[in-house]
């Protein structure tokens, strides 16, 4: 039997300051692509059989030590016993990526609230980085505290496959490919709990990688799954094999929509 229950979880929002980077990966001995691979594939990236890990959601987030507009960090120690978002973006000074950093700056101090570490990662150095971070304060009206890393050889991107296998114009002078826009969600288990890809030409949205931290923190605490467009405060599923019985036990009033489907009034959940 399934059933929902509520949950509410708080809400703000504050600004921010800013960070540098350049990487060194620790546990992926691939050496920079572009020396690697034949043009054609430099080009599109293709991925060699049995040269990346298999970044299925529940393995562990591939360790990397590299270097950020914070200092250089070990990837897992800076994770640490926090969630973290590891987002990519395809290049320095370029309008959309402007924007996504400006938004993920101001949004900052609501993923702290939530114990989630920022660190975005560019096909760039950290002098660029630096330079651009003005560039997106002075646009967005944030302060970017999170550290970016600085990926010019594309060493991070190759191990986390944040690159796109057809976009030949998608490329530097030296004809190695950017990254797309990827971003993992990582617990602190270190484990790869979601994924999202988007290729250069789309920008992401900030609210929905709020949300589906809310869902997967929600889902861990409650035992619960969470509908679609779910947002915290509405109703949440309780799946099999837990009864309405059981659910009732548990989460208090609950309303039966379907014999798998049993949702529980929005006041009983509590944190």
């Amino acid at each position: 039997m399934s059933a929902l229950l509520s949950r509410m979880l708080p809400r703000a929002s504050i600004s921010i300051r800013p960070i540098v980077a350049n990487v060194r990966p620790h546990l992926h001995p691939t050496p920079p692509v572009a020396s690697r691979l034949p043009t054609l594939s430099r080009r599109s990236l293709a991925t060699p059989a049995g040269e990346q890990p298999r970044l299925r959601l529940g393995s562990t987030a591939p360790n990397f030590k590299a270097k950020t507009t914070q200092g250089e960090i070990d990837f897992h120690q800076f994770i640490g016993d926090k969630w973290v978002i590891l987002f990519s973006h395809p290049a320095d000074f370029t309008p959309v990526c402007t924007t996504e950093l400006g938004a993920f700056a101001k949004l900052n101090p609501e993923f702290e609230k939530r114990g989630v570490k920022m660190i975005g990662l560019s096909a760039n150095d950290l002098g660029s980085h630096d330079r651009w971070i003005k560039d997106i304060d002075e646009i967005s009206g944030s302060s970017l505290q999170f550290p970016i890393i600085a990926d010019s050889d594309r060493q991070v991107a190759w191990l986390y496959d944040m690159v796109d296998q057809q976009d030949l114009s998608n490329i530097d002078q030296k004809g190695i490919a950017f990254t797309i826009r990827s971003v993992f969600v990582i617990d602190p288990n270190k484990k790869i709990r979601l994924t999202m890809m988007y290729p250069a030409s789309t920008g992401r949205n900030t609210s929905e990688v709020l949300r589906v931290i809310d869902s997967l923190q929600t889902g861990d605490k409650r035992g619960v799954t969470t509908p679609i467009n779910w947002k915290p405060g509405e109703d949440v599923i309780v799946p099999p094999p837990v009864s309405t019985e059981d659910a009732k036990k548990k989460f208090g009033s609950v309303r039966e929509v379907k014999p798998y489907v049993i949702p529980l009034c929005k006041t009983v959940t509590r944190s």
